[in-house]
Formats: C-alpha cells, structure tokens, sequence
C-alpha cells in the first residue's frame, strides 16, 4: 500500500531510495562529522544523541526528518556532504526547512553536479507513516510516494 504527500520543492529533482526515518532534529554537524572528517565511505550518522540514526548510514537514503538542529555550520556541512559525493539521496522534511539547512542544500544544487532533491512542509502524517526501509519516490513537483 502507497501513501502520496505534497510538499514544498526547495531544490528540485526526481529520486527514489530507501527511507531513513528520524523523529528527532537532525543535528547536521555532528550526524556528519566522523564521515567527512575520516572518510567513513558508509557515511553512518556519528550523532550519539539521535537514536534513530545513530551509527546507520546516511548515504542513498531518503533522510525524512522534521528539521535540523544544531550549529551554524548546518549548511556548509551539507554542501560539503554533497561536495564529496556522502550526501543523502534525497532530504524530506515534515516542518519548514531552517535557512542554513536551505542554503546548504542550495549552493550544493548550483556548485556541485549532485542532484540532491530537498522537499519540506510535508507535515506530521508523513513523519508518523513513513518507516525506516519503506521505498521513497520524490517527483519535481514536491510529490512524495512512500510504499
């Protein structure tokens, strides 16, 4: 059974992978450091504070998440995420997406040939119905199918 929600695009694009569901913030910094600091090519999220994400990989997966939090270098660290090619496939949000996370995903989209879609306001019945595994398919228009 497939369940369609309705975003809004912040950066646009097409993908589809497997879900990675956190209930908490993302703490961008501190999910990412260990992988960009010694090159864990499995990317597995290093913030010991996030229980759904702590020590899984990142890479490929549709990150559904209701925000980040954390340092202000939030939008560097994803930018550099996508830099590297460590980025996730895609980045959902079920709250508005904060500005440094969107200028991160921005600048990758513009400075980098990585295709990372970014979509938010998708609401809290996407976060309460989407799971860990569950396959994630994002079109342009800021429509997300999860079954």
């Amino acid at each position: 059974m497939s369940k369609e929600f309705k975003g809004r695009v912040v950066v646009g694009g097409s993908c589809t992978a497997p879900a990675l569901v956190s209930k908490c913030g993302f703490n961008t910094l501190a999910s990412y450091q260990k992988a960009l600091m010694f090159g864990d090519k499995k990317v597995k999220c290093g913030d010991q504070n996030n229980s759904d994400l702590y020590k899984k990989s990142m890479r490929g997966k549709a990150l559904c998440l209701p925000q980040t939090i954390g340092s202000t270098t939030g939008g560097m660290v994803l930018y550099t995420a996508c830099a590297t090619g460590t980025q996730p496939a895609c980045m959902l949000f079920s709250m508005s997406i904060d500005s440094l996370a969107a200028s991160g995903a921005i600048l990758a989209a513009n400075w980098t040939d990585v295709k990372m879609p970014v979509i938010d306001r998708l609401g809290d019945e996407f976060l309460e119905y989407v799971k860990s595994g569950m396959s994630i398919t994002v079109s342009e228009d800021g429509t997300v199918l999860v079954s």
